[in-house]
């Protein structure tokens, strides 16, 4: 294989089996829940004439955050899923509590690039690229094997990612990635103590003045 490496991140809806397999397979790579998602499921919760409502209150959460990509935007928006909580708790306890499950996949994005934030933070523009491999497995009918199959999405997924907008790799976001990697790929490592049960010879150093 081409042995490359896992990728920073990984934006998923809330399928039980996706998460599941991108815990096992990509254990190093942060997981961003989507966003447009996550709010779908919450409009579902709540009376039809106060969707406009919620969802504006939603947004709100994720939107116009001032602070750089770091920690403190983290906390930003987790100050704000409070202030939703304590706003909707008693009237729409399932929207709150949907809301509220999993909190922490909501805001991994905003430890990114901040140019990268609203293309992100959700899926939607990597779920366009389905709708274009089921077309063209239609018109095939059939295909022959896996190895055409995985050839045949990631053909679409280059052709696709060539018109994609939104993440632009400046020098400074290129080196928050490289800095993200290193955190998530490279933690550091403690160094052993030295085994005093060994009775290897320790060379000692004398300082003299």
């Amino acid at each position: 294989g081409r042995c490359l490496p896992p990728p920073l991140l990984v934006i998923s809806d809330g399928a039980p089996g996706l998460i599941g397999a991108a815990e096992v397979v990509l254990a190093q790579s942060s997981r961003q829940r989507c966003l447009i998602h996550r709010a779908r499921n919450i409009l579902a919760k709540v009376p039809t004439a106060a969707q406009a409502e919620v969802k504006a209150e939603f947004w709100k959460i994720f939107d116009d955050i001032d602070t750089p990509a770091s920690q403190e935007a983290v906390d930003v928006a987790r100050g704000r899923i409070a202030l939703f909580e304590k706003r909707y708790a008693t009237t729409y306890p399932a929207a709150v509590k949907c809301l509220t499950t999993d909190v922490a996949s909501l805001t991994v994005y905003l430890r990114f690039p901040k140019e990268h934030w609203k293309r992100i933070r959700h899926s939607n523009f990597i779920e366009r690229t389905f709708g274009e491999t089921r077309r063209r497995v239609k018109v095939i009918g059939r295909l022959p094997g896996e190895r055409s199959c995985l050839s045949l999405v990631w053909a679409v997924l280059d052709r696709a990612s060539r018109g994609w907008r939104g993440v632009k790799h400046t020098p400074a976001a290129t080196r928050a990635l490289v800095d993200l990697r290193r955190q998530l790929m490279e933690p550091p490592r403690s160094i052993a103590p030295p085994d005093i049960n060994q009775h290897d010879e320790v060379e000692t150093v004398t300082a003299v003045a």
